[in-house]
């Protein structure tokens, strides 16, 4: 019986206090987290903003319990489907693999050759694929199989995305249901659906799919509830989380709900659409941060959709998932990885007079050049604009 492997692929979060700013720092030097035209800056940008943002997000963490619960959730996940797969007949064996945090993917690698797993099915747990999440686990994986020549052996199948999988629309209608009931007026409940965002040149300029995912999602399981279950609620679509200066997908959570709040909408349900296990965004940015926006701009009942965790519908509609990729027709890890073919790499291969890509990556190396000798010269505590009377 050929003996498979289920890498479940996620973000990954620090367990203590001590474990943030490290765990900024693998973050923000991804550069499909944040895309500059000169990757020799990379590392010191990433020291830079992790070294800046460290405290806020020491004080988020202190307030959820002091650590992330991720890791223990998307193991409990990999149990829960190992368990599922083997009813089946599947023999299966669960293996996690985040991006930023432990368990590295380096380390499910080790962990599936010393088991001696014939065949991989690689289920990033992120619904919508997009380049920063998805895609980078993905490009991640391929780097390490490549300069592994003993793994580069074993078949490989992947699933790229799953915001339609049955059993992930109809879960997340349940709890949306579950959270309307609950309400005193249930027809008159608003549906608030928060996705993390991205970059909205991710999406409008290297093509990422991931809007057009969330948005096809948010009205498949609208339709789950008006056809299933006999709802018929107003809802909006928003996105959260943005970091930096740089314009993310809109419109905005806080803004939304400061709106609905002036459009005299009183109980509320927030569904984190894009977000399969309870972390930060959820317990501090949603439960935290926007319940106090909305109870200011008079929202009176603020309610949260639960994430999936290890829901037995959700469950099973990973094992779906897993099934499908086993009998269907292969996805590699090279077809998964692969960007769209609109994204812009660095450098322009030709300049371009006016204001363009090419004016945008010219003014990103020499803003980045500002910024690392700003950033030498605050270190050093000498320099040119120390002569000049600048610093």
């Amino acid at each position: 019986m050929t003996r498979v492997g289920i890498l479940l692929m996620n973000l990954g979060g620090p367990e203590r206090i001590k474990d943030v700013g490290p765990f900024l720092y693998n973050l923000f030097s991804d550069p499909e987290i944040i895309r500059l035209p000169i990757p020799i800056f990379q590392r010191p940008l990433a020291w830079f903003i992790s070294t800046l943002r460290s405290s806020k997000s020491q004080k988020a963490y202190q307030a959820i319990g002091g650590g992330s619960p991720l890791r223990r959730i998307t193991e409990q996940q990999a149990r829960e489907l190992q368990s599922e797969l083997r009813k089946r007949g599947i023999d299966a064996t669960s293996y996690v693999a985040m991006r930023y945090w432990h368990p590295f993917t380096e380390s499910a690698v080790e962990d599936l050759k010393a088991d001696n797993i014939s065949e991989v099915v690689v289920l990033p747990l992120y619904p919508h694929f997009s380049i920063s999440t998805s895609g980078s686990s993905f490009r991640e994986l391929r780097r390490l199989i490549a300069a592994d020549k003993a793994f580069e052996k074993i078949s490989i199948r992947c699933i790229r995305s799953w915001f339609d999988n049955d059993g992930y629309i109809s879960s997340m209608a349940e709890l949306i249901q579950n959270e309307i009931s609950a309400c005193s007026s249930p027809k008159n409940a608003h549906i608030c659906f928060t996705a993390h965002g991205v970059p909205k040149s991710y999406v409008e300029e290297a093509g990422d799919p991931y809007r057009d995912e969330i948005q096809d999602c948010s009205l498949l399981i609208i339709d789950k509830i008006e056809r299933s279950l006999g709802f018929s609620n107003s809802y909006t679509l928003s996105y959260q989380s943005r970091v930096g200066p740089e314009e993310w997908l809109q419109p905005y959570t806080e803004n939304v709900l400061e709106d609905l709040g002036k459009q005299g909408i009183k109980e509320l349900v927030v569904v984190p659409i894009s977000f399969v296990s309870e972390h930060i965004e959820t317990l501090q940015e949603i439960d935290i941060e926007y319940k106090e926006i909305a109870l200011k701009n008079g929202i009176i009942n603020f309610r949260r959709v639960k994430a999936l965790d290890t829901n037995p519908l959700f469950i099973k509609g990973l094992a779906d998932l897993v099934t499908t990729c086993l009998e269907g027709p292969e996805v590699s890890l090279d077809v998964a990885s692969r960007l769209p073919e609109k994204v812009k790499l660095y450098p322009q291969e030709k300049w371009q007079w006016g204001w363009n890509n090419s004016a945008e990556v010219w003014n990103g190396r020499v803003a980045m050049f500002v910024f690392f000798i700003c950033f030498l010269e605050l270190i050093i505590g000498n320099g040119p604009l120390h002569y000049l009377g600048l610093l």
